[in-house]
């Protein structure tokens, strides 16, 4: 029993990062560093975001961010106790100190980020014993489509720099 239910939150987890996955196609397209980030409660998309820190002109605009914003305002509450967040790449410390406050009870990401990451790869803050919620995580597996979702940013950084080299 206990497999079949950790095989069906495995299977609805890289249904939600592929959703993720589309939100960060969406900030592709507008020329946005492209990470999508959906929120969910009870298996259930409460949120979607995706970064738009160059169409508002705001540096905390990342996709993260925009979707704990709705969530919160979806629930009418900024606490988002019961909450997974499911994003293409493993949030930045700014975002992970907002997941904190917000208290999301799980993040799952697609890929590491070997330059800002704040759940393993740079930072801890996101299961700092020191602050006063911890949040578990999980990311980086084919299930949950690292490949592409680390590819997708490799690919518009590399596109970036031909256009400024060319």
């Amino acid at each position: 029993m206990g497999k079949i239910l950790k095989n069906k939150q495995l299977k609805n987890d890289s249904y939600f990062i592929s959703q993720a996955l589309k939100e960060a196609q969406k900030a592709y397209k507008k020329g946005e560093v492209p990470i999508g980030a959906i929120i969910t409660l009870e298996n259930k998309i409460i949120s979607r975001g995706f970064n738009k820190c160059i169409m508002l002109s705001d540096p905390t605009a990342h996709a993260e961010i925009i979707a704990l914003r709705k969530a919160a305002k979806k629930l009418k509450n900024y606490r988002l106790n019961d909450c997974f967040l499911y994003v293409t790449i493993e949030p930045c410390p700014m975002c992970a100190g907002a997941l904190v406050n917000a208290r999301i009870k799980k993040i799952i990401f697609g890929a590491y980020d070997v330059k800002a990451g704040a759940c393993k790869s740079v930072f801890e803050i996101t299961n700092n014993k020191n602050l006063n919620h911890q949040i578990e995580f999980d990311g980086n597996k084919k299930e949950y489509l690292n490949i592409e979702c680390a590819g997708i940013i490799r690919n518009f950084f590399k596109n970036r720099r031909k256009v400024k080299r060319g």
